[in-house]
């Protein structure tokens, strides 16, 4: 109505609004609204004989948006109500269009983005820590943790397993006449695979799941934004410490294990099946060589590192609340078992490959 009434003001537009209507059948519903049926076009015919009036006129009408009218019937009058719709919305979409629609809505899954996780922070840890970027107290702190306050559940389990394949290796051999191979065979069996296995599967019940929990909950309390508001990086302060941690104390348990599940192998050889000890031991002797240990070492540097990145992945990637927190945890350990029996596979392949003559020095 605005509208109108400046048309009419104006002297180029009044008489040629007054001779030809722009608006007819006007009506008025109810509700007080306007409903427009037919829409004709405005004609300038008395404009042309004022062209500078006109020319101010059209001038000043600078179109913002180009629309169009819709008619939507009308459930009171059944007369259709015309309605301004965007104009882009009456352009057929191509097919570029389309799958950008598509891939707009789309994201990756979890799993997905949750390993390339993994693969990106084993990354900034490594090059920040080349960089010098760590943070010593909070690392010594992770180092203690990891390593004397896991002693005890670490030797305790190594001990029960040496034991029960000695009695596996003790029952065989003696049969054979092989005694003097025994201490051999566990001394091989133990440094190589059962010390480094054994020990990362403790480690990774006990302190993955508990950095998966913990930073699963910083995650979730927004504790890892604060970090970040307060000038510190979250890798260097949380992630860093505890990868440092686990590769540093995990070789020496597993050197602690070995020792510990061979004297109680020997220990059980001499008390129940009669085989001494001093045998034990000495055909230990003969068949270890320092690759055997060093090798040890190496694997539980591996499987300390995977532990460790993947806990802390996990944990830093958590959502949902407290449910999220339990899930990570028991999702960081399933993945950390499966990770240190691959790469278990992976490294003795290549550290031991072709015929063995370990044993010919104790037979």
């Amino acid at each position: 109505m605005h509208t109108v009434q400046l048309l009419q003001s104006m002297p180029c537009i009044s008489s040629s609004f007054k001779s030809q209507s722009c608006w007819t059948n006007c009506r008025r519903d109810t509700t007080g609204h306007f409903k427009w049926t037919e829409i004709r076009t405005l004609a300038f015919s008395h404009c042309a004989q004022r062209p500078h009036a006109a020319g101010r006129f059209i001038h000043s009408l600078k179109p913002i948006q180009r629309t169009a009218l819709s008619a939507i019937p009308n459930s009171n009058d059944n007369f259709p109500d015309a309605v301004p719709t965007d104009e882009s919305s009456s352009i057929n979409h191509s097919p570029t269009l389309e799958m950008e629609t598509l891939f707009a809505n789309w994201s990756p899954p979890r799993y997905l983005w949750r390993g390339l996780s993994v693969l990106i922070l084993a990354g900034q840890v490594i090059y920040r820590a080349l960089k010098g970027k760590i943070h010593w107290k909070n690392t010594l702190q992770q180092l203690e943790r990891v390593g004397p306050k896991s002693v005890g559940v670490c030797l305790l389990t190594s001990a029960f397993v040496g034991m029960a394949f000695t009695i596996q290796f003790v029952r065989e051999f003696t049969r054979l006449g092989l005694n003097r191979s025994i201490g051999g065979v566990l001394a091989l069996a133990f440094s190589r695979e059962l010390s480094p296995v054994v020990t990362s599967i403790v480690v990774a019940g006990r302190i993955g799941s508990s950095f998966a929990a913990e930073l699963g909950t910083m995650q979730v309390s927004e504790q890892t934004d604060t970090l970040r508001v307060l000038g510190a990086n979250p890798v260097d302060y949380l992630v860093t410490p505890r990868v440092i941690a686990s590769c540093v104390a995990l070789p020496f348990l597993t050197l602690m294990c070995f020792i510990v599940g061979m004297a109680a192998s020997a220990f059980l050889a001499d008390s129940v099946y009669g085989v001494s000890y001093i045998m034990i031991l000495d055909s230990a002797r003969r068949a270890l060589r320092s690759w055997d240990i060093i090798s040890a070492m190496m694997k539980s540097q591996v499987f300390g590192g995977i532990i460790a990145i993947v806990s802390c992945a996990w944990g830093v990637t958590t959502i949902g609340g407290a449910k999220g927190v339990g899930e990570s945890t028991t999702s960081a350990v399933v993945l950390s078992l499966v990770g240190i029996f691959i790469a278990d596979f992976v490294l003795s392949y290549f550290f031991f490959q072709g015929a063995g003559d370990s044993l010919r020095n104790c037979v």
